[in-house]
């Protein structure tokens, strides 16, 4: 299994904290680290936060902190999760990580309760410098973290997660870009003028959705068809 240095589990996203519902009382992280960014939660009122981390060692330190932490794969873990309970799902830069997030999510939805939202940050694909190599110098270089961390198993754009969200019977309540780029290329100016702001998306490294189960329910598509 891939390992990252430790400071991979300690972020806090404080840039995520705006999107979080003040009054979601009970949280599920997924990919909680080693829990900070639940114990700003729990500083902002939550009553009860649970993890679900990946890695054995991490989620021990998490343990600590948080009310209660699942180790594995989320994946394998759904089952053990209580039904119409969490207020909030947070999937900060997960969904990407897995073989298959669409029955993730899928799964997830019956474990939210009422007026639960799943709050989810995803890197974009078409993030115009990660574009720019592949287009103009014909570079696919996988790295230590970012759009093309190299733990990354699904790719996704602005679009394509709407779609996910959308056929797996979820309502949009919120879709953004965060952490633009820290200058915008004239070249990039360029194009996304000639085109009318059909580029607008490529200025983001990742895009937040928070959605909420519909009331009517598609059946979701399987891994092979999203």
């Amino acid at each position: 299994m891939d390992t990252k240095p430790d400071s991979y589990y300690q972020g806090t996203r404080d840039e995520m904290l705006r999107f979080m519902p003040d009054d979601a009382a009970t949280v599920l992280e997924i990919g909680c680290g080693e829990g900070n960014f639940g114990c700003r939660l729990k500083e902002r009122g939550a009553r009860e936060v649970w993890g679900v981390e990946l890695v054995e060692s991490v989620g021990q330190r998490a343990q600590r902190v948080l009310d209660r932490v699942l180790i594995g794969d989320i994946a394998d873990l759904t089952d053990q999760l209580p039904a119409d309970y969490f207020d909030l799902v947070v999937c900060n830069d997960v969904l990407e990580h897995m073989v298959d997030p669409f029955t993730v999510l899928a799964r997830l939805k019956g474990k939210i309760s009422r007026r639960g939202v799943v709050v989810s940050s995803i890197p974009n694909i078409r993030y115009y410098p990660t574009f720019h190599e592949v287009l103009v110098h014909g570079q696919w270089e996988y790295v230590e973290s970012g759009v093309l961390d190299r733990t990354h198993l699904r790719f996704f754009t602005k679009k394509s997660i709407r779609n996910m969200y959308e056929r797996l019977g979820y309502e949009i309540l919120l879709h953004e870009g965060i952490n633009p780029m820290p200058e915008r290329p004239a070249m990039y100016r360029l194009a996304n003028t000639i085109l009318r702001g059909k580029l607008s998306d490529m200025q983001w490294v990742q895009f937040v959705t928070v959605a909420r189960p519909a009331a009517a329910t598609p059946a979701p598509p399987s891994a092979d068809q999203a």
